[in-house]
C-alpha cells in the first residue's frame, strides 16, 4: 500500500489556513499606509509564531514606517522613528520586540516607555495578542493602579513591561522590576515622553539596564510628527 505523502510545499503553507483571521478591514487608505515597497512580513524571515500573531491581528502587508524600521531593529541597531498614528507605529517596534524576546527565559527583556494610562493598556494588548503563540507575557503598570497587583505579577515570569514612567521609577527604584537583562527600550510618542516626564526619564540611566550597554541593543524612538526636529 503506497504511503500517504504530503507534498513539503503544501505542508508548510497549511499553517495559514488554520490561522483564525479578524474580518478585513475595508477601510479606505491614506498615501501613509498604501505607499510601500511592496514586501511581505515574510521577508524579514520572522518566526513562524510570530507571523502568525501578525496575521491574526490582521495585519496583511508592512506599512511603510514597519517596512523601514522592522529590519534595522532586529539588527539590534538603534532607530529613531517618525510617524503619524494609524499608520502601523506600534507594529513597527512591536513585531522586532516579540521576535527577539527569548520566551525561555524569566527575565524582562523589553521595556516600552509610553505617556498615557490609555496607550499602556492599549500598547500591552496588542504585543499580547501579537505574541500568543510565542509564550511571551507582558505587564502593562501606570500610575494609579495598586502597586501590590504589580508586585505579585513581577514575583512571576514577565518579559515585556509596558508602562508610565513615574511608574516605572517607583518598580525599579525600590527593586520590585529587575530590569538589568532588559536589552530593548522603546520610547513611544517620545516628543511628549521628554516634554511631560523629562523628570523621571532622567532619573532612569543606563546603569538600570546594564544589557543595553553590554550588547548591540535596541533603543526604539517611535515619535509622531508634532515633534518638530
Amino acid at each position: 500500500m503506497a504511503a500517504n505523502v504530503q507534498n513539503p510545499q503544501q505542508a508548510d503553507g497549511d499553517w495559514k489556513n488554520k490561522l483564525k483571521l479578524p474580518p478585513k478591514d475595508n477601510r479606505v487608505k491614506t498615501s501613509d499606509v498604501t505607499n510601500t515597497k511592496g514586501l511581505s512580513f515574510e521577508e524579514f524571515c520572522l518566526k513562524r509564531n510570530v507571523l502568525m500573531g501578525i496575521y491574526e491581528k490582521g495585519w496583511e502587508n508592512p506599512s511603510p514606517i514597519q517596512e523601514a524600521s522592522i529590519p534595522v531593529a532586529l539588527s539590534g541597531r538603534d532607530i529613531l522613528a517618525r510617524a503619524k498614528n494609524g499608520t502601523g507605529k506600534s507594529g513597527a517596534y512591536l513585531i522586532p520586540l516579540i521576535e527577539r524576546v527569548d520566551p525561555n527565559s524569566d527575565k524582562v527583556q523589553a521595556l516600552v516607555l509610553v505617556p498615557t494610562r490609555e496607550l499602556a493598556l492599549q500598547t500591552s494588548q496588542i504585543c499580547i495578542e501579537m505574541g500568543r503563540h510565542c509564550g511571551i507575557k507582558v505587564l502593562a503598570t501606570t500610575g494609579g493602579t495598586d502597586l501590590r497587583d504589580d508586585i505579585l505579577r513581577l514575583d512571576k515570569t514577565v518579559h515585556v513591561i509596558v508602562a508610565t514612567p513615574g511608574r516605572i521609577l517607583d518598580l525599579i527604584t525600590k527593586d520590585i522590576a529587575k530590569v538589568d537583562a532588559c536589552n530593548m527600550l522603546v520610547l513611544d510618542e517620545a516628543d511628549k515622553l521628554l516634554s511631560d516626564f523629562s523628570s523621571a526619564l532622567s532619573t532612569l540611566s543606563f546603569e538600570n539596564f546594564p544589557s543595553l550597554v553590554r550588547s548591540s541593543s535596541t533603543l526604539l524612538l517611535s515619535l509622531n510628527p508634532s515633534w518638530s526636529s
